[in-house]
């Protein structure tokens, strides 16, 4: 059994971004699998989606920045076992998923777009076994101070641990693209969807809701209407 989960917490994202990650998932992936959101508020949430408690993590006061992604690397990760599939609740799923659990490697994450040549990972798609690396977490949890003065993030933590023990791959550079970097030609086009992409990933803004209607006010980029994350993203 495959096991593909996620993590809603706080009020910046709503329900909705849960709803159509599974619906996305349902369509995209042919294999038996579980989908897990764990979550602090259920509200909302499709029937078919197991919700369970966030695992617990006592961070201090200040920036987020993902670090609560790491509890996915407890043991045990609730009552999961197997190859895990990890997906952040903003992304859009554009095509087949199955090849992901495929993949060889025992951990795999996307490749950073901008700076290529550092080992970072941009962890919005990230597979592991569950349960198969408590270290990770466990070094985190005793030395956060040090950590976020040497790491700037979750992801950038992450990468280097798995790193370090010689486990860290990168999927297929064509599946996972950036709606940023990849997606947004010049000349004012409208965006389109690379070949061979499974995976568009929003980072930063604009959020799906946002491209989809074109830019909205704050955004820092002018992105045209986005017809195709509609077709998509439900």
């Amino acid at each position: 059994m495959a096991n593909v989960i996620c993590m809603k917490w706080g009020t910046k994202y709503g329900p909705e971004f849960v709803n159509r990650l599974r619906s996305m998932v349902r369509r995209h992936l042919q294999r038996p699998h579980r989908f897990v959101c764990f979550t602090d508020d259920s509200t909302g949430l499709d029937p078919d989606i197991e919700c369970m408690p966030l695992p617990p993590m006592n961070l201090p006061p200040g920036k987020e920045r993902g670090w609560r992604k790491l509890s996915t690397f407890c043991r045990p990760l609730a009552d999961l076992s197997g190859p895990t599939l990890f997906l952040d609740i903003d992304i859009v799923v554009v095509g087949p998923l199955d090849d992901f659990f495929e993949q060889p490697g025992k951990f795999c994450i996307i490749h950073d777009w901008v700076r290529p040549w550092r080992i970072t990972g941009n962890s919005s798609v990230y597979l592991f076994e569950a349960g198969a690396h408590p270290e990770v977490l466990d070094h985190f949890l005793k030395n956060i101070d040090q950590v976020k003065n040497e790491v700037r993030n979750e992801q950038e933590y992450l990468s280097r641990e798995m790193h370090r023990q010689g486990i860290l791959s990168y999927w297929p550079k064509e599946w996972c693209v950036s709606f940023k970097y990849g997606c947004i030609p010049t000349f004012l086009r409208a965006p389109r969807i690379p070949a061979g992409a499974r995976v568009v990933v929003f980072h930063g803004r604009p959020n799906p809701d946002e491209a989809v209607v074109g830019k909205g006010r704050g955004l820092r980029h002018h992105v045209l209407p986005t017809g195709w994350i509609g077709e998509h993203w439900r």
